[in-house]
């Protein structure tokens, strides 16, 4: 179940930016001294589809305030993610008990996913991924340790800049700047004494 917009959060998120995804409500009950309480869970994923995307549990007596809950508390955890159509690099992520591992893949595969792995990576704007989850199966893990997955994701130019390495252009531009100077010297006729004397 997928819906356009969303609620905001101090007007800092515009509604026709994001899509709402309900991955699963789940009823659940605890027993009281007056009977049964029951309430529902709803796992929720917001996301752009331009890189941006955030993971939501909402609880409530109703499903319909589990859900306005849920995409709220997404809102909130709304993380940027280093993607495109597919994943720069092969990542593990984790979250309690559950593993989960993405490797990219050709256009055209699509993407591997279950369904928490898949609500997440199709917010966050992936096409094409490889997708494996190992450990707990909870939706809520799952869904949460992809997107740690897709948090640790770096791109080339990321890894270039955090190690403060020069740019391919600049060290180009200065082997050029250098070169000419070097000829020039080289080329310079040197006077010797001895021809000084001799003349």
């Amino acid at each position: 179940m997928a819906r356009d917009g969303g609620y905001s959060r101090g007007g800092n998120v515009e509604e026709s930016e994001f899509v709402e995804t309900l991955v699963k409500v789940k009823p659940v009950s605890k027993v009281t001294k007056g009977g049964r309480d029951r309430r529902f869970n709803a796992l929720v994923v917001v996301g752009d589809k331009k890189g941006r995307v955030g993971v939501g549990m909402g609880k409530a007596r109703e499903v319909s305030e589990a859900i306005r809950k849920g995409t709220q508390i997404a809102q909130r955890s709304i993380q940027r993610v280093s993607v495109g159509v597919t994943i720069p690099h092969e990542v593990w992520g984790r979250c309690g008990a559950g593993l989960v591992f993405l490797r990219p893949a050709t256009p055209g595969t699509g993407l591997i996913a279950g369904s928490a792995a898949r609500a997440v990576l199709e917010a966050a704007g992936v096409e094409n991924v490889l997708s494996k989850s190992v450990g707990s199966a909870n939706a809520l893990n799952v869904a949460r340790a992809t997107l740690d997955a897709l948090a640790k994701l770096r791109t080339f130019t990321q890894v270039r800049s955090e190690r403060r390495l020069i740019p391919p252009e600049a060290v180009a531009a200065e082997a050029a700047d250098i070169a000419p100077a070097e000829s020039a010297e080289n080329e310079a006729p040197v006077e010797t004494p001895n021809e000084g004397a001799g003349a």
